[in-house]
């Protein structure tokens, strides 16, 4: 159960990072959603989990929908009983929800240096997440050339006006 409420939370804190960072939500976290609230179901109706109806199944062995077969099956509980299951499972997500919050409130530095990391690297190592994780700098990072990338030095420059090269059109580029 421990490890299915902390899994509850993982799937969720995409969609808290969005409500948190940037003040509103995308269809983007869809399919995490989904799947907790197809976790939660399972913790209540098929895994015992629920602490309101305890160690008890309330699924018949369903099945993914094929050709309709969900029209033709039936519930072995009451509406009342539905109700109830429905809402520990909004409990379940709501709580996963909250505890996303919790930790990425709490962690909130963290979570702005390792979305400039990835702005500036694209991608990370294991070892490099969890050296932000632990507060520390990232080691430099060397392009192709064996220099360093000018996102990863330490000192910063101030160009007044870019390359010529960089913008400027050759003779015809115009047309």
């Amino acid at each position: 159960r421990t490890y299915l409420q902390n899994n509850m939370a993982v799937l969720l804190a995409g969609r808290v990072a969005e409500e948190i960072v940037l003040d509103q939500v995308t269809t983007g976290a869809g399919n995490d959603i989904e799947r907790a609230t197809k976790t939660a179901r399972k913790m209540v109706c098929e895994w015992g989990m629920s602490e309101k109806f305890g160690p008890i199944s309330m699924s018949e062995g369903e099945s993914e929908v094929f050709l309709g077969r969900d029209m033709t099956s039936h519930k072995n509980y009451s509406e009342q009983t539905a109700q109830l299951i429905d809402s520990e499972i909004k409990r379940i997500v709501t709580e996963g929800h909250a505890k996303a919050k919790e930790l990425i409130v709490k962690h909130l530095d963290t979570l702005h240096h390792l979305a400039q990391a990835l702005l500036e690297r694209e991608t990370l190592t294991g070892t490099e997440v969890e050296l932000i994780m632990q507060g520390k700098s990232l080691p430099a990072q060397e392009n192709g050339s064996g220099k360093k990338s000018a996102s990863e030095t330490t000192t910063t420059t101030k160009k007044d006006e870019p390359d010529q090269d960089e913008f400027s059109l050759e003779e015809g580029d115009a047309d």
